[in-house]
Order: structure tokens, then sequence, then C-alpha cells
């Protein structure tokens, strides 16, 4: 029991061992660069890259301060100097942060809770300070999200939920500003209980055209969408810039009226009324006939003048649209489209409640803090490329996807290996001592 004594704390273990594997692997990334940049010496066209010296890299990574010589080029076509070695392997050595590294704090700031808590979580992860939160958002406010080409749509309907979302305004004297967000997809794919949305994108509306407007050319942009061949069903309150879209599409669309925000309102104004059993049971069974009957009968017996009013208001603005309770998938039979599969609407408070949890809260914003805030937000969630300043942000590879990048991944892995086996003192103890012996299991790990 006398070695009991020299162990180091569940803690510490944890800390020297992922230190010591920091140092390493900025020791394999090193030596891997250097590799790749001697190959690239050796394969390059000789006649027009002319090699002039060797300079110093040093970058940022998740594993520490990586430091290595690369080859510097005179390019004699373009007449320019070049690192052959960050064209090749897409990465821009003099921005001095990895793409790891750059891609953590943005996610980080864009999906967490703010900047600067971004900038203190990777101090905390990495043991040292990678980035600034002003820094972070400087790389915020420089982004651009590339276009991808247009998505095949294999059925002639796209669901589409549609809600606002008020922000304040860090300008003095300015008023706040709804942003208007839709979210669109192709349908439900089903595992298990649980519904997954397919091919989900979002629209945030920035522009000064119409909202319906610029939506339909996202929908041309983002999909191979042809308002002659498909039909849209669009899911949202009653506020009247949504219900637009019934003018904008007129017979391309079916409106369909947010049935959370019906509920709500109605459970604040029936709860505990006589009539408050029948009135839920019409509207989920998408009687709306029947519904807006109850709700007409009902007038005059809520004895509470604020819930009277309360009442007139909705049966004001449903009167306008009562086929919006309905059952979208019974009209898009009588247009013969299949419906098998299609869920109800319904998804929009999901989505709002996602974009609240970060930009509201206290926060206030800039005009064009908030449009590169949410473009980045968005591509993150749509899993598409972002161009930053140092670099892009883009959706990783598998190692299946090329022989040369599993030839790298195997490399790198028993370099890994051998570099962890000589930089933990403890494994070098004496053999049969416990901290040894429970050291030794990590090697190869």
């Amino acid at each position: 029991m006398k070695n009991i004594t020299d162990l180091p704390t569940m803690k510490e273990l944890e800390q020297i061992t992922f230190r010591a594997l920091q140092n390493s692997f900025s020791k394999v990334m090193a030596e891997t660069l250097s590799e790749l940049d001697q190959w690239i010496a050796e394969n390059r066209d000789k006649k027009r890259f002319y090699l002039k010296d060797k300079r110093v890299l040093q970058f940022e990574s998740v594993f520490g301060l990586v430091e290595v010589k690369r080859n510097y080029y005179y390019d004699q076509e373009s007449k320019k100097y070049v690192y052959l070695l960050d064209q090749y392997i897409s990465f821009e050595g003099s921005k001095g942060m990895s793409p790891v590294v750059q891609d953590m704090a943005i996610e980080l700031a864009v999906t967490g809770v703010s900047y600067r808590q971004a900038s203190a979580a990777l101090e905390t992860l990495l043991g040292y300070t990678v980035v600034s939160h002003e820094g972070i958002r400087q790389q915020v406010l420089q982004t651009e999200i590339i276009p991808t080409e247009p998505i095949p749509l294999e059925k002639p309907v796209l669901f589409v939920e549609v809600d606002g979302l008020y922000t304040k305004s860090q300008e003095k004297g300015r008023k706040g500003r709804e942003i208007k967000i839709a979210s669109v997809h192709q349908g439900w794919k089903m595992n298990g209980k649980r519904a997954k949305l397919i091919g989900k994108r979002h629209f945030i509306h920035t522009g000064k055209q119409p909202f319906w407007e610029e939506f339909e050319q996202f929908l041309m942009d983002t999909y191979e969408y042809d308002a002659t061949k498909h039909h849209l069903v669009i899911n949202g309150d009653g506020a009247n810039w949504i219900t637009a879209c019934r003018d904008y599409f007129r017979t391309q669309a079916t409106f369909v009226i947010d049935r959370f925000h019906v509920a709500k309102d109605i459970r604040s104004i029936f709860h505990k009324h006589r009539r408050y059993r029948t009135i839920r049971e019409k509207l989920a069974a998408y009687d709306y006939e029947g519904f807006m009957v109850e709700l007409n009968s009902a007038v005059g017996t809520l004895e509470n003048e604020s819930k009277e009013k309360h009442l007139e208001e909705i049966i004001a603005q449903l009167s306008k649209y009562p086929e919006a309770l309905g059952d979208y998938r019974e009209k898009l039979k009588k247009m013969e489209i299949a419906t098998e599969g299609f869920r109800p609407m319904g998804s929009a408070e999901g989505t709002m409640s996602v974009f609240a949890k970060r930009i509201k809260h206290g926060r206030s914003w800039c005009k064009m803090g908030l449009d590169q805030f949410l473009g980045v937000f968005v591509a993150l969630k749509d899993n598409l490329t972002i161009r930053t300043l140092k670099g892009v942000i883009e959706p990783l590879r598998t190692t299946q996807d090329t022989k040369a990048l599993k030839r790298t991944t195997q490399k790198v892995t028993k370099r890994a290996e051998e570099a962890t086996r000589q930089n933990i003192p403890y494994l070098n103890g004496v053999v049969g001592k416990p901290i040894t012996a429970a050291l030794k299991g990590l090697v190869g790990f």
C-alpha cells in the first residue's frame, strides 16, 4: 500500500495525460507537414516553381503552437511567391490559426451564449489563450456563405414553417427589428417513433423586397423549384406578412394556420370553461366549421371583459381563412397529390426557440452584425460552406473519400502512437508500480 500516496488524483492524471498528448500531437503535426512539404518539393513542376528558401510557419492549433519550416517558391508563370504546401492542403498559414480552431471558435460563438464565452470556453478546453472574443466577432463579420447547387426535389410538395422573432437594436434612437424566418423541408423520415425532417434549410429575410418575393427567389436558388410543378404547404400564425402568402402564391400554395398558437389562445380563454373540451376536440379533429360554430356560440359566456375581447379578435382573424384550420392533406388529395407519410405541420415554434436562445435574452445588435451572425448560424445548421478570414469552414470528408486521405490517416495514427510512448514520463518508470501499469494502458489507445 506504500505506493498509493504517490498516485496523482484523477483530475491531475487527466490533465497530465491531456497536456502530454497535446505536446506529442503538435510534434506529430509538424512532422507530418514537413513530410508533405518534402513530397510536394520532389513532385512539383520544377520548371515552373523555383525553390527560393525555407520559412518558418507558426500557427495555433488544438494541440497548442505548431512550428514548422516550409518551402517558399517563386511561380514563374504568375510571377508571384507562393507556399505550395498551403495551396495543396487548403490552408492559409499566414493567418496564424488552424482551420479546426477557427471552426471551433466560430461555432461556439454562434451556437453558444456569446463571443466572450466562446473565447473563454476555448481557453478552458485547450489550456491556452487561443483567440479573443473580439477576434471571433471580426471573423464572423468577415464571413461569406458559398452558394450550393440547387437541390433536386423528389416530391411535388415543399413544406414551409414561418415565424418572426423580435430583436433589440444597439443603435441609439433606432427601434428593434423583427427577423422573419422560414424553414423549408421535403417531408418526414421516421426513425423508430421519432420523425426527422428531410433536407431542412432556412431562409432569413434581410433584403428590401417583400418577404414572399425574396422567399420565392430563395426557393429557386436553393432547390430545383418550379412554381408550375411544385406546391407549397405554408404554416404560420395570423400575422399579415405571413398570410400575404395566400395572395402571392394563390393556387400554388396552401396556407395552414399554426395550431400551436391557436391552441395556446384557446387555452388562455377557455381554461375551466364548460365548452373547453368540446372546442379542443373540434380543433384536434380539423373540424374547422364546427370549431368556428363553437367559438361564436361562446361569445358572451366568459364573464371576463378581456377574454371576451380576445375571443372576438380570434374569431375576426380566423373568419378570414377558416379553411386554414382544416387538414391540408385532404386538400392535397383533391389535387391528386399523394400524402402518404405526410404529418401535421408545426415545427415553427421549435425553430424559433433555437434562434431565440442565441439572439434574444437581453442582447442587442447592430444591423450588419446581426445579418452576418444569422448567415453563419444558418450556414452551420444547413451544413453550408463558409468562407472566412482564415480560409473556409466546410463539411468534413470521411476517411473513405480518397485513398490519399486514408494513407495520411494511417501514417498520422502510427506516428501519434510512437510519439505518445516517449512523451509521458510515468510510462518510463519502474515496471511494476501501479501508476506505470495504469498509464501503459494508454499506449496506442
